[in-house]
């Protein structure tokens, strides 16, 4: 039945079953291991697993096995998707701009990769309307949720990446962090440099030829108990740069698999994914230049994590002496 197993060794107590299964020598990527995990093909001592057990810590000798080609668990065949589906903001003959839901790749990995893209999305709403193919401008994560836009011509495409290179765009993004940001408001400036083979955001050495800068400014809008609610400011568009960037300050984001802290003993506060929310987009029209801001309001469930949030603060507050 399994197609290939894994022993949990002495140097891999503690880690998470998402990280086992997505290092190199194993899945080779979190993209992967979430996919296997969602489709119950990950199985721990013989038992099956699902995303939920994503955060499992490995104990020495637990054995993990992948059923790689499982019943029932391959991807359905991409259907077309209607313009209600795809929660259009804005279109016309230049571009299209999407308010993307959590989970759903902003444009495909590879051709190898069989998790779904808005950009096929797109592509099969633009052909059942006689148009092209869309073009690339920018991208936001997998599990971020909100705002993205595709071009319908080469001129757009160039004029409006040639708006983001110049970092013209107001791209703002809601967060929510463990811990209190302190102060509540400045700017976050750090030097990046990609890691092909771990692939992740790591901070480097300023003088690092192989970095680059970063600069975010950020804003509490409202504290909880164990968090809170910040809007971040992109000034560069970094590859994960506000997930990088919040834990460098020791405030990961809420629902965070890849840039937290594994060591910091912390009460979890339960979230499916990594709690960003790319809000508010604003850029100049590629045709006659004319100023636009579009917005996406707060998808269902990072509203009804803000919710929970702030009734367990109003609990965690002492009661007045009468």
């Amino acid at each position: 039945m399994l197609d290939t197993t894994w022993t949990a060794e002495a140097a891999e107590i503690g880690v998470r079953l998402d990280k086992f299964l997505a290092a190199p020598e194993r899945l080779g990527s979190r993209s992967r291991a979430v996919t296997a995990l969602e489709r119950g093909r990950i199985y721990v001592n013989e038992i099956e697993t699902t995303l939920a057990d994503a955060s499992l810590r490995l104990t020495a000798g637990v054995v993990i096995g992948i059923w790689m080609d499982k019943p029932g668990t391959a991807r359905t065949p991409r259907r077309a998707v209607n313009a209600g589906a795809l929660r259009i903001v804005h279109e016309d003959d230049a571009f299209i701009v999407l308010d993307k839901p959590a989970g759903l790749l902003s444009v495909p990995l590879d051709q190898r990769d069989a998790a779904p893209s808005a950009f096929e999305h797109v592509e099969d709403h633009l052909r059942s309307h006689g148009k092209k193919r869309p073009l690339i401008v920018h991208r936001i994560d997998q599990d971020t949720s909100g705002l993205v836009v595709f071009a319908k011509d080469a001129r757009a495409q160039d004029d409006l990446k040639g708006q983001f290179r110049r970092r013209e765009p107001e791209r703002i993004y809601w967060a929510v962090v463990y811990g209190h940001p302190d102060p509540g408001a400045g700017v976050w400036r750090d030097r990046l440099a990609w890691d092909h083979r771990a692939q992740i955001q790591k901070a480097t050495h300023p003088r690092d030829p192989n970095g680059a800068d970063a600069s975010s400014g950020y804003e509490v809008l409202e504290s909880f108990a164990e968090s809170s609610l910040i809007e971040v400011r992109l000034h560069t568009g970094k590859r994960n740069q506000i997930r990088i960037q919040a834990r460098l300050r020791g405030c990961p984001l809420v629902g965070e698999r890849r840039y937290t802290f594994d060591s910091i003993d912390r009460p979890e506060i339960v979230f499916a994914r990594h709690a960003l929310h790319a809000y508010r987009l604003a850029f100049r029209h590629p045709f006659d230049g004319r100023a636009l801001r579009f917005e996406a309001p707060l998808p269902s469930d990072f509203a009804d994590l803000l919710n929970v949030l702030r009734l367990s603060s109003l609990r965690a507050r002492p009661r007045r002496e009468r």
